[in-house]
């Protein structure tokens, strides 16, 4: 290896833009000095894989930074002929272009878009990011989106695409291989699939990117509840997977998502820097200790971008689930630093949680019912069924930990009546996870106080749509039929209503979606757009909703 050219496996990815400075994010095939935008910073070492965070400083103030990677001096990336990476640090505080989406599952871009023989032949679409990428290459920067929030289901490790298993049959032999991902080296195939395509590639060099992981990044369903964590707990491959999953996590997610300021004050990251060979065992360290203490790692984080604030939870990791009478989305710790990061004196606040905070009422209403029922509203025998309901229909979200959900509406109304500071002009609930797109405007009672507009949207997914069946079902529960008769399924477990109101501005629509946000002043407009199946080659963004969600002016109870 020695006097090898380093080759680039993955990246550059553009994790955080400040006002005069920026991260960059790569992996490499070997050790090696890694500069871009005249920074330059060591690789270091995981079970073989090599990493590297770049951050440059002293920026020009709103300006536009074209750059190429460099690897021990030699241009890495991009090739001849293309475009090169360009950072855009802000002109202005009070304006943002925030895009947003989740789940994008890694399946073929040719017809029939399957995962595998038996995969039933439905379409997965086409890919919501690789037109969002599309339409950047035909339009001038200043046009492009200023960050891009991916709000869960980066990779799916319980869905490997045909390329992915015919790696692992390789590793584990055909009539042994596992049909989802084993360990941390599998995981990196599926960020590698995730990231690698070309398109893709330019897009993460060219946009800040903050996420955040959900079920699938791990598996379908995690830390749904006690009794399923005490379930996939028995399964001997568990524990491999699991760390698998939170050193990737760190890896290839989490490290990014931090400011400049914070990775100086990262100590893993210090001690993987400074560690001579390969660092695997103090991440494994880390990653065992995640996953085995769920208040002590917060995966939740802050990204100012001016006057916006954007805090985004982990409503996965953090989850406290062991008793059904006392369900937390997120553990006292960690919920104590969400609400000190929730404040007003920001034009607009922004809270990104991949579980949707409000569904359609009959969803919710089905939830709360059914975590009354586990909790033994009906008697031990409903439980048992409940459970078997829950785990089966995935009856997860905020409303299934109704302690937190009540916990998190006191926290809004506080923010938006002006309890601490002055009152945002918007606070808005940015989510995914559920496979389709709406946009829910709620209210408080009058006398709240609460001068902020407060919306709630989901946008989901970017490539895995629901089939024909899951469809209709949806649609359904977005009835009033079905949300009168949610309604007195919670009422007769004795659920009280919510404090908070809501009602959705349009119908759900289920196509593969990327969302905009796009902040001015203490103004605020929302688009959702989709993808069409028949434009796989060319994919184009076709809006299927627009609207004003925050003017500059409101008054109290609006």
């Amino acid at each position: 290896m020695t006097g090898a050219v380093p080759t680039l496996i993955l990246g550059p990815l553009l994790r955080h833009v400040g006002p005069t400075d920026a991260t960059v994010w790569v992996e490499t095939d070997r050790p090696c000095e890694v500069a871009a935008l005249g920074a330059r910073s060591r690789t270091f070492e995981i079970a073989g894989h090599h990493y590297a965070l770049v951050v440059a400083d002293g920026l020009e103030p709103g300006a536009e930074h074209e750059y190429e990677l460099l690897l021990d001096g030699v241009r890495a990336w991009p090739r001849a002929n293309e475009p090169k990476g360009c950072v855009r640090t802000p002109r202005r505080d009070d304006e943002l272009r925030l895009a947003f989406a989740s789940c994008r599952v890694a399946a073929p871009h040719e017809p029939p878009y399957t995962l595998s023989k038996s995969d039933d032949e439905r379409g997965r679409g086409v890919d919501a990011l690789a037109a969002l990428a599309r339409r950047m290459s035909a339009t001038e920067a200043r046009e492009w989106p200023d960050a891009l929030l991916l709000v869960g289901d980066q990779v799916y490790a319980d869905e490997v695409s045909p390329r992915v298993r015919e790696r692992m049959q390789e590793r584990h032999g055909e009539r042994d291989a596992p049909l989802e991902v084993a360990d941390f080296e599998e995981y990196t195939w599926l960020y590698h699939e995730a990231w690698g395509d070309e398109r893709i590639r330019w897009l993460l060099a060219s946009i800040p990117s903050a996420m955040i992981f959900d079920d699938h990044d791990v598996r379908d369903d995690w830390n749904t509840s006690g009794a399923w964590v005490e379930m996939v707990r028995r399964l001997p491959w568990w524990r491999e997977r699991l760390i698998g999953a939170y050193m990737s996590y760190w890896l290839y997610q989490h490290l990014g998502n931090l400011s400049p300021a914070e990775l100086r004050e990262e100590d893993l990251l210090a001690r993987l820097r400074a560690h001579a060979g390969d660092g695997e065992p103090l991440l494994r360290a880390f990653a065992e200790q995640a996953a085995d203490e769920v208040a002590g790692t917060r995966w939740s984080f802050r990204r100012d971008f001016g006057r916006t604030r954007l805090i985004v939870l982990d409503s996965r990791a953090g989850r406290v689930v062991h008793d059904d009478r006392d369900r937390r989305m997120l553990s006292d710790e960690q919920f104590e630093w969400v609400r000190e990061q929730l404040t007003g004196d920001v034009d607009h606040l922004l809270i990104a949680t991949s579980l949707p905070f409000l569904l359609a009422p009959a969803l919710h209403d089905v939830e709360a019912w059914n975590e009354a029922v586990c909790a033994g509203a009906w008697g031990k025998l409903a439980a048992r069924l409940g459970e078997k309901l829950r785990q089966g229909v995935d009856l997860e979200h905020w409303a299934a930990f109704r302690h937190s959900f009540d916990r998190l509406v006191e926290e809004l109304r506080a923010v938006g009546a002006g309890e601490r500071g002055r009152a945002p002009g918007s606070i808005v609930l940015l989510s995914g996870d559920v496979h389709h797109a709406y946009v829910a405007e709620a209210g408080f009672p009058a006398g709240s106080g609460v001068q902020s507009a407060v919306v709630q949207a989901v946008c989901s997914p970017m490539r895995n749509p629901l089939d024909v069946r899951e469809r209709s079902f949806m649609r359904f529960m977005h009835t009033p039929v079905a949300a009168r008769a949610a309604r007195l399924l919670a009422r007769a477990a004795g659920v009280p209503r919510p404090r908070l109101r809501w009602r959705l501005m349009a119908p759900a629509t289920f196509d593969n979606h990327v969302g905009t946000l796009t902040l001015d002043g203490r103004g605020a407009e929302l688009a959702i757009e989709c993808t069409r199946p028949e434009e796989w080659r060319e994919p184009q963004l076709h809006t299927s909703f627009a609207r004003t969600i925050a003017t500059i002016d409101r008054s109290p109870d609006d």
